[in-house]
């Protein structure tokens, strides 16, 4: 299928080629991400869009390793494998999630023995936010087991964040990046 709208392409101005850097994470040589330069079709929205997103990955309360794990099943249950793709490429291994693991974020459940108590309460907690926008008082009580209140709504807007970035590459039908993994069949 096609993608439905191109991203900028150079000769970049000025203030576009700032904007796409500003996205990358410092000492990233690789080119600007196709859904950044989607966004900035956009200026506006993709600016206040970057506040967000930046804050939660570099200066958010969540560690790596809950922060990943998060993004990559927010990314997997909405099927956007862009998404999935440049998290697993970019931070898996910071988060220090094992290949299997990895792909279990696509095909698990959260009861998994892969996963640790931590992790299985933010899988369900996910995976119940997906089905309905709600969280039962199990799962709250899970989270809540492992993250204090401030990671709690943390961790509340980090899915919501990720499952506004799945409709964006979804809805756009951006093509995952050539060096990201493919989502497995799940």
């Amino acid at each position: 299928m096609k993608q439905r709208i191109e991203g900028v392409t150079p000769p970049y101005t000025p203030d576009t080629d700032r904007a796409l850097h500003r996205w990358m994470p410092p000492g990233v040589t690789r080119e600007p991400l196709m859904l950044f330069k989607v966004l900035e079709r956009h200026p506006e929205l993709a600016s206040r869009m970057r506040a967000l997103g930046a804050g939660l990955l570099v200066h958010g309360r969540l560690g790596a390793a809950d922060r990943e794990l998060v993004i990559a099943r927010v990314c997997a249950r909405a099927g956007c494998a862009y998404e999935w793709g440049v998290h697993m490429a970019t931070y898996a291994e910071t988060a220090q999630l094992t290949p299997p693991q990895v792909t279990l974020t696509v095909t698990g459940k959260p009861d998994d023995p892969a996963w640790s108590p931590r992790q299985s309460a933010l899988l369900r907690a996910v995976d119940e936010l997906h089905a309905d926008a709600q969280l039962s008082d199990a799962a709250w009580a899970g989270l809540r087991e492992h993250l204090d209140e401030p990671e709690a709504i943390e961790f509340l807007v980090l899915a919501g964040w990720y499952r506004t970035i799945a409709y964006v590459a979804n809805g756009v039908r951006i093509e995952p990046e050539p060096w990201a993994p493919a989502l497995p069949e799940g």
